[in-house]
C-alpha cells in the first residue's frame, strides 16, 4: 500500500509528488525556450491522464470533502461500485435499515445500480453502530479498502454523515461511467452540535419541493437544523385549523408591480400605477409534516418560528381583536415601509394587556407542537415597537398590576408567560436576542443576531446560545461589491471568506461560559429574493463555507485549501444539476 504525501490530509496530491512520479514514469519531450524547460502540452496531458488511470484515480475521485474531516489518511487503490457490491447492516437497528435504504436510493440515482441488502457474497458496504467507539454523537469513522467499505458510528446520525462523505465522491449526475472510490480512512466529528440555517418564507413563499431541495443541500454539507420562519408581517404560512382566517386572510397580500421592499415612494423614477396582484401561499399541516419527515430522514431538525409579540401584522389582519387598537387592515405588502403607508394606524403587536391574545397564541402553539416534534419552538421576540403598548390602556394596566418597570418589562412578561406554557408541554423557548430586554425568561435560549453582544450576555448568565450575527451570517446581504450584484441587504458585505473565518465562540467567554454556545446558524431573509434561482445564488457557495466553519476544527481550516476543494467537484456538481451559485472563486473550465 502506497502512502502518498497529501496537503493537509485533504486528498490533494502534492505538486512535488506529481512531478516526481510523472518524470519517473514517462520520457518527457522537452524543448528549450529562453533557458526554461517547457513541457509540451500534449505529452503532459497524456502523461497525467495515464498516471491517473494507473493509480485508479478518475474524475469522480476529485470531489474533495466539504466540510474538511478531522483526520483523513489516503492510500493507493480504489473500491469499485458495481453489481457485485452489497449493502450490509445489523437488522437489530431499525434506524440503520432506514439509512441503508436511503443510501441504496442515492446509489441507484447516481449509477443505475440497485445494490442488494445483506447479501453475504461479493464486496460489501457495511453500516455499523458501535456505542463504544468513543466518537461523539454525530461523529463517524469511514474505512475504504479495495474490497470493503465500512462506516461506523455511535449513532445513526454519525452513520448518515459518513454516507454523505462517501456520496461526495460519487458523480454529480448519472453518466454510466465506472464509479471508483479511493482507498482511505477518515475519522471525523463536528466542532458544534447546532449547525443551522434559517429561511424566511413570509416575505417570499417557497414550495415544499424547494424546501426539500434546500434540505438536501443542508444534509450533503452536514448541517442539522432548519429554522423555518413561518410568520411575519407580510404573511402567515402555516395552516392552523382552529383559526382558519390565518391562512384564508393572513397568507395573502396585494402587491403592486415594480414595488421593492423598503424603497421610498419618492425615489421611483415613475409612480407605480400597475394593476395590483394577489401574492402569497401557505403550507397545510400535512405538507408541514411531510417536510418534517423528509428532514428527519436526513438528520435535520425542523424548528418552527411563530413570531410574537411583534412582527404579527398578517395574523392581526385576520384577527384584529388580538391587537391593542384593533384596526381593520390587510396584510401589508412590500411597500409597507415606504413613507406613504400610515403605520400609526396599523397593528403589528399582540396586545399584552388582554388575556385573549395569550389564549390565541397558546391554541396556535398546541397545533404547532403537534406538527413539529422539535425540542425548541422559536417565538421571535425581535423588533417590537413598544409605542403601541405605551398608548394602550390595557397594557399600561398590566404594567401596574404586575409591578413591571416599563414596556421592556412588559415584553419580558409576555415572553416568560409563553415560556411557562411551552415548558409545561416539554418544549424549550428560543428567541432573538431582544428577549433579553426587561429580563430573560428562566430557561430561554437566545439566538444572537445583533452581533454577539446578546449571546455573550446570555452565556455569561448561564443561558444556552445560538450565534447568528448578521455580519457575517445574514446571507440576504451582499457577498461581493454591490456593483453588478442583485439587490441585497446593504448593511454589510458578507463575503465567502468572512463566512468561512467566522468562529462561533467569542474570545470574551471563558471555558465554562463557552459551554453555553450550542453552535451557530446563518439566515436568509427574503425581502429581495423572489425566485429559487436567486435563493440558490445567495446560498451557494456560502453555505459550504459555513458548514466548514461549524463542523471542522480550527486547526483543520484553511481558506485557500477550501476554495481548491470547491473547484474539485462542488461547483461542477451544482452546475450539472442546474443549481445557481455565485461565481467568485469558480475556476471556469474551457467550455
Amino acid at each position: 500500500m502506497h502512502i502518498f504525501n497529501f496537503h493537509r490530509n485533504s486528498g490533494i496530491l502534492s505538486s512535488e509528488f506529481l512531478q516526481t512520479i510523472i518524470r519517473d514514469l514517462y520520457p518527457v519531450n522537452l524543448m528549450r525556450h529562453h533557458n526554461k524547460l517547457l513541457l509540451k502540452k500534449r505529452n503532459f496531458s497524456n502523461s497525467l491522464m495515464l498516471f491517473l488511470v494507473l493509480f485508479g484515480i478518475t474524475s469522480t475521485v476529485q470531489a474533495q470533502l466539504i466540510p474538511a474531516p478531522s483526520k483523513m489518511d489516503k492510500g493507493s487503490g480504489v473500491f469499485e461500485v458495481d453489481e457485485n457490491t452489497s449493502l450490509q447492516f445489523s437488522s437489530k437497528n431499525d434506524g440503520l435499515e432506514e439509512m441503508t435504504i436511503y443510501f441504496q436510493k442515492q446509489v441507484k440515482r447516481l449509477s443505475g445500480i440497485g445494490l442488494p441488502i445483506n447479501e453475504k457474497s461479493g464486496k460489501k458496504i457495511r453500516f455499523q453502530i458501535d456505542e463504544k467507539s468513543g466518537l461523539v454523537e454525530e461523529g463517524y469513522k469511514l474505512e475504504i479498502s479495495e474490497d470493503n467499505i465500512e462506516i461506523s458510528a455511535s449513532t445513526t446520525a454519525g452513520v448518515f454523515y459518513g454516507m454523505q462523505s462517501v456520496l461526495q465522491y460519487f458523480p454529480d449526475i448519472r453518466t454510466n461511467e465506472k464509479i471508483t472510490l479511493p482507498v482511505m480512512e477518515i475519522t471525523d466529528e463536528p466542532a458544534f452540535g447546532w449547525r443551522g440555517m434559517m429561511l424566511d418564507v413570509s416575505r417570499h413563499f417557497y414550495s415544499v419541493e424547494t424546501i426539500k431541495e434546500v434540505l438536501d443541500l443542508m444534509a450533503f454539507y452536514k448541517l442539522n437544523t432548519f429554522h423555518w420562519h413561518l410568520t411575519d408581517n407580510e404573511g402567515w404560512r402555516l395552516e392552523i385549523k382552529k383559526y382558519p382566517k390565518l391562512t384564508s386572510v393572513g397568507a395573502w397580500r396585494q402587491e403592486i408591480p415594480g414595488s421593492v421592499f423598503y424603497k421610498k415612494d419618492s425615489t421611483y423614477a415613475e409612480p407605480l400605477t400597475g394593476e395590483p396582484y394577489r401574492y402569497g401561499g401557505f403550507y397545510t399541516q400535512e405538507q408541514a409534516r411531510e417536510v418534517v419527515a423528509y428532514a428527519t430522514k436526513r438528520n435535520i431538525t425542523v424548528i418552527p418560528e411563530i413570531e410574537m409579540p411583534g412582527h404579527s401584522a398578517a395574523a392581526l389582519a385576520a384577527y384584529p381583536e388580538f391587537s391593542c387598537a384593533q384596526p381593520k387592515q390587510d396584510p401589508p405588502g412590500s411597500n409597507l415601509w415606504n413613507d406613504v403607508t400610515d403605520t400609526e394606524n396599523m397593528a403589528f403587536n399582540y396586545c399584552a394587556g388582554e388575556e385573549a391574545p395569550f389564549q390565541f397564541l397558546q391554541d396556535v402553539l398546541l397545533e404547532v407542537m403537534e406538527i413539529f416534534p422539535s425540542e425548541y419552538i422559536h417565538v421571535g421576540g425581535d423588533e417590537v415597537d413598544k409605542s403601541y403598548w405605551e398608548k394602550c390602556a390595557s397594557c399600561q394596566a398590566r404594567i401596574q398590576e404586575e409591578n413591571l418597570k416599563n414596556e421592556e418589562g412588559l415584553q419580558s412578561y409576555f415572553i416568560k408567560r409563553m415560556e411557562k406554557f411551552l415548558d409545561a408541554h416539554n418544549r424549550k423557548l428560543l428567541g432573538w436576542d431582544e428577549i433579553l430586554e426587561g429580563g430573560l425568561a428562566p430557561q430561554a435560549t437566545v439566538m444572537s443576531w445583533r452581533g454577539e453582544k446578546g449571546g455573550i450576555a446570555a452565556a455569561k448568565s448561564g443561558h444556552d446560545v445560538v450565534m447568528s450575527p448578521s455580519d457575517p451570517l445574514y446571507f440576504n446581504r451582499y457577498q461581493a461589491d454591490p456593483e453588478g450584484e442583485p439587490q441585497a441587504g446593504p448593511y454589510s458585505i458578507n463575503t465567502l471568506k468572512k463566512v468561512y473565518n467566522y468562529e462561533p465562540i467569542p474570545e470574551s467567554l471563558n471555558t465554562e461560559e463557552a459551554r453555553y454556545v450550542l453552535g451557530s446558524q446563518f439566515a436568509i431573509w427574503t425581502e429581495f429574493i423572489s425566485s429559487v434561482e436567486h435563493l440558490e445564488y445567495m446560498l451557494l457557495p456560502r453555505m459550504t463555507a459555513f458548514s466548514e466553519a461549524v463542523w471542522s476544527s480550527k486547526d483543520n481550516k484553511d481558506f485557500e485549501d477550501f476554495t481548491k476543494r470547491l473547484n474539485q467537484g462542488h461547483y461542477r456538481r451544482w452546475k450539472n444539476n442546474g443549481i445557481r451559485f455565485h461565481p467568485n472563486y469558480f475556476e471556469k473550465s474551457e467550455y
